[in-house]
């Protein structure tokens, strides 16, 4: 899309719809010529005026776009921050001046909300990058391209200009379907696939009646692909039917909220320790001898790990890849079962 300068701070961003376009709602049309930007956010800036078709202003959000439908978007000036630097220590995987690759520890909130107002990721990097850090989307915060759960750790990418979150971006909404970028997770989870190796290629939206999970959900959640291998299983033996649980691969070929947590459970093999989709499994614990069983208990949170990263430099155009291997807790628990 492309972009010109206006007044300090501000750019307009002009659109002009093919005809594969064609028939699109314009806040959608709109979300996709700008992956930087969540739909809400684009709804938003239409909704506000900051949005024109041939010159004119348009507000409908549910306009239908035509081919050669020529539409610009006003991005107004990032609006000043009233978040707090925190000097919060964080594990620098890699650094430069147009982006930050950190392993995230399990506990780290990504952005401040309800409930978590203070003590978070975004705390952290104000007071580890300053006024570097990526204004784009009309608010000055980090800029954050991709999120972790609470209790999930390890690699993620923070842009610090907004030219590197929109390059970022682009990567992370192709979800690597036509470029370099590669996510891959280890999960420790119960039991073991009948298979070394499969896919899981199943919808998936927000739960029928529970705000706070996601779910499969045929015929009506967005698309979700996730490629799984198993690397290792454990505590065979002993009159057990199958082994006790497992060391999974997990590769993202989409990147829903929750992903591989719903689809991991989804094929019968939740994760450890996750409160949300591993819930019936907490009866296993009570059978477990020690010390396997007093590690897991003593778990809190699910045993999920980011643990390879690659994307093409935003700048340079090379292409980066990292790997970071379990935490010490996960670590400890895939220790112990190799000792059963």
């Amino acid at each position: 899309m492309p972009t010109e300068r206006k007044a300090k701070g501000q750019e307009r961003l002009i659109a002009e719809a093919d005809q594969s376009h064609a028939g699109q709602r314009l806040d959608r049309f709109l979300s996709l010529c700008l992956p930087s930007l969540s739909r809400t956010r684009v709804q938003a800036l239409i909704k506000q005026g900051h949005a024109s078709l041939g010159g004119a202003k348009i507000e409908d959000v549910t306009y239908r776009v035509k081919q050669g439908d020529r539409f610009a978007l006003e991005l107004p000036p990032a609006a000043p921050t009233a978040l707090t630097a925190e000097e919060i220590p964080l594990d620098v995987v890699y650094e430069d001046d147009a982006l930050i690759v950190i392993d995230k520890p399990a506990g780290l909130v990504v952005h401040p909300g309800a409930g978590n107002p203070r003590g978070t990721l975004v705390n952290a990097l104000i007071a580890h990058c300053g006024k570097s850090l990526s204004g784009i989307g009309g608010v000055a915060r980090p800029g954050i391209v991709h999120r972790l759960d609470k209790d999930t750790s390890g690699l993620m990418v923070i842009a610090k200009t907004d030219q590197a979150h929109r390059a970022l971006a682009e990567q992370f909404a192709d979800h690597g379907r036509t470029g370099a970028l590669e996510r891959g997770y280890l999960a420790l989870v119960w039991g073991a696939p009948p298979r070394p190796q499969g896919i899981v290629d199943a919808p998936i939206g927000r739960h029928p009646s529970s705000r706070t999970k996601m779910a499969v959900l045929p015929g009506k959640g967005r698309e979700a692909v996730t490629h799984w291998r198993v690397l290792e299983t454990f505590g065979h033996g002993e009159g057990r039917e199958g082994p006790l649980a497992s060391l999974v691969e997990c590769t993202l070929e989409t990147g829903r909220t929750h992903q591989v947590r719903v689809h991991l459970a989804h094929i019968g093999h939740p994760l450890i320790g996750d409160p949300l989709y591993g819930r019936g499994f907490r009866s296993k614990l009570r059978k477990l001898p020690e010390p396997i069983g007093e590690k897991l208990s003593r778990l809190d949170r699910q045993a999920l790990h980011a643990a390879h990263l690659a994307f093409i430099h935003p700048v340079t155009g090379r292409l980066l890849e990292f790997n970071r291997e379990l935490p010490p807790d996960l670590a400890e628990i895939v220790h112990a079962f190799k000792e059963l």
